[in-house]
């Protein structure tokens, strides 16, 4: 019997519903990989809580409220593609885990905007630090800007970022638009991750946020300039 039969058949009348995240829900575990699982439960002191956490299990217990609950962002993302091995709520856990994983229209714009506006400021940063002569300061800036434009990027086509281990996985599997999945594939963005900043400010003026862009003023060109792949080619050599 595998650890999720033993889980599956606990004799717990509190257990209303048991979910598979992480690599083995996505097809992805290796020999080393454990077991995700949050377990539902009906009540406890705490609406999460770290039960297990062994080689082969990782087990959090969270009341259904607490996974209705889907104000903690970075927790979101583990719902991705994840299985519900047991619902006795007739459905209601299966919705709750989709609700998780996907954000509301309304969410993906309030975190677009203010995405976005972290971004720029990490960009900005970079190139100011590269202009006045700390390019080791630049290039960790530059190394920090590229989680805020998977969240955006992300966030502007109604998404939540993946975790940097699934960045492959929901390309392949949730494809974006256009030439957006190539462009973000994790071999491409470590190198070219600043020449796609004029994609990002189209994308971001198309979804109506040109509003965020333009309060940065003419701070906003210096950016641009860092972001042409010629200059930075020949300042480079």
């Amino acid at each position: 019997m595998n650890i999720l039969e033993q889980l599956l058949e606990r004799d717990d009348p509190r257990v209303l519903g048991v979910i598979l995240t992480g690599s083995r829900a996505r097809g992805m575990a290796t020999e080393l990989s454990d077991y995700d699982v949050t377990t539902v439960v009906a009540e406890q002191d705490e609406p999460w809580r770290h039960d297990t956490r062994t080689a082969g299990l990782d087990e959090v217990t969270c009341t259904v409220d607490g996974l209705a609950d889907t104000s903690v962002h970075w927790r979101r993302y583990g719902y991705r593609g994840a299985k519900v091995l047991l619902d006795r709520l007739g459905g209601r856990i299966a919705a709750l885990v989709e609700r998780q994983a996907v954000p509301t229209p309304e969410e993906a714009v309030q975190a677009a905007r203010a995405m976005l506006d972290a971004y720029l400021n990490q960009l900005y940063r970079a190139a100011k630090s590269r202009r006045d002569g700390f390019p080791e300061a630049a290039r960790l800036d530059e190394m920090e800007s590229i989680p805020w434009l998977l969240e955006t990027v992300f966030a502007l086509h109604g998404r939540l970022r993946p975790y940097n281990k699934y960045l492959r996985w929901e390309l392949e599997t949730f494809p974006l638009p256009g030439d957006w999945t190539r462009a973000l594939m994790p071999a491409r963005l470590a190198d070219a991750w600043l020449d796609l900043f004029p994609a990002v400010e189209a994308l971001a003026r198309e979804r109506g946020h040109s509003d965020v862009l333009d309060s940065w003023g003419t701070d906003i060109d210096l950016i641009r300039a860092a972001a042409r792949p010629v200059q930075r080619r020949s300042a480079a050599t």
